[in-house]
């Protein structure tokens, strides 16, 4: 075989990939318009009881929408449980190193992207800070549209 039967089957075979994991993220795309305009403050409240005074524990109440959203991602089928391995891997500390990896990400680091979207999803089971942090630091719109980004330029034939 040559080189460019090599490549083309390459390609089909990514765009078959992508066109399996734009099943998987079609539920989290309908989001995007709210994840781009939410705050941590529309995203959370904090709910007290009255008349309980100091010895009240406040608990976050999430909006709606954001719960779906997470649900969504649960439901998704790709989220990581080995998230920590791409943390280390990639040597992320701070939300901009997050930030950066996904602004450079393509379909070679979709797990990488993926790892980001799995910490605050699945972490945020057990420390829900982490989902108000997916929201008032844009990690969930970043990651949600860069893999939508990554699909449609396999899916819709912009490579050809």
């Amino acid at each position: 075989m040559d080189h460019f039967s090599d490549q083309l089957k390459e390609t089909e075979y990514l765009r078959g990939i992508m066109t399996e994991n734009r099943k998987k993220i079609e539920p989290l795309v309908k989001y995007l318009p709210w994840l781009k305009e939410a705050t941590e403050r529309s995203s959370v409240t904090t709910y007290t009881s009255d008349g309980l005074g100091e010895t009240s524990v406040p608990f976050p109440v999430y909006d709606p929408t954001l719960m779906g959203f997470i649900r969504a991602a649960q439901g998704s089928g790709l989220m990581d449980r080995n998230y920590p391995y791409v943390y280390t891997r990639k040597g992320l500390r701070t939300h901009d190193d997050e930030r950066k990896l996904i602004e450079n990400a393509d379909w070679r680091s979709w797990g990488d992207v993926m790892g980001i979207l799995s910490k605050y999803v699945l972490g945020g089971q057990t420390r829900s800070t982490l989902w108000t942090e997916g929201v008032s630091e844009q990690i969930f719109y970043l990651t949600v549209q860069k893999l939508k980004d990554i699909i449609d330029y396999w899916t819709l034939g912009i490579n050809t």
